[in-house]
């Protein structure tokens, strides 16, 4: 028997000429070739860098962007929040922020989804005295609603003076008030807030972050 008509021969080096020095078949071989004609094809019809600066020319088009900080936690990462005709559709790391640098952890980047939730509530609600439900009210009510509680609370629990060493000292200080300062607040913003408290005589000013 010669070699060309050994079967076993033959079989080998067909399965070698099919799997080749590196591992590839013919069909890998032509699905490469394809794809690569495909794309070069492609390449040859699409202006790729004009239609991915078109893309993104209107990504960002007719938009406002403000900076802000996350509100789950007290590290105070910053974000970027993207409007367009008054309507939040964007939310993400501010790149320049000292803190995060643009990096946001699991709750930060569900900040939009919470945002967008159909269950967030749109107005103030109210419940009264031995109500069994809430009513919704508009925000100037409940403006005016907190600030006549604020009014009386204050009056109603103010001290004057108290007496150190048989000598009345005037205190001005109301204890039956306290305020709590939010992780999502400014630093310019808390300061604000800790001047109202104090105008207030408010002695218990505590934040988030500290619970």
């Amino acid at each position: 028997m010669s070699r060309a008509s050994d079967p076993s021969r033959t079989a080998a080096a067909g399965e070698g000429a099919r799997s080749g020095g590196a591992g590839v078949s013919r069909r890998d071989l032509l699905r490469l070739t394809t794809r690569g004609a495909g794309g070069l094809t492609l390449l040859g019809l699409v202006d790729v860098p004009a239609a991915r600066a078109a893309t993104e020319e209107m990504k960002l088009s007719e938009v406002s962007e403000f900076t802000t900080s996350c509100n789950f936690c007290s590290c105070g990462c910053g974000m970027i929040a993207t409007v367009r005709d008054g309507k939040l559709i964007t939310m993400e790391g501010d790149v320049d922020h000292p803190v995060n640098g643009g990096s946001l952890c699991v709750k930060g980047i569900s900040m939009f989804a919470t945002h967008a939730s159909p269950k967030r509530l749109g107005t103030p609600r109210y419940r009264a005295p031995g109500s069994d439900h809430w009513e919704e009210i508009s925000w100037q009510a409940a403006a005016e609603k907190i600030a006549r509680k604020i009014k009386k609370t204050r009056d109603e629990n103010w001290i004057a003076t108290e007496k150190l060493n048989g000598v009345d000292v005037p205190v001005n200080r109301t204890e039956a008030i306290a305020f709590l300062g939010g992780a999502q607040n400014t630093n310019e913003e808390c300061y604000l807030f800790q001047k109202a408290a104090r105008l207030l005589g408010l002695v218990f000013v505590e934040h988030q972050a500290r619970l």
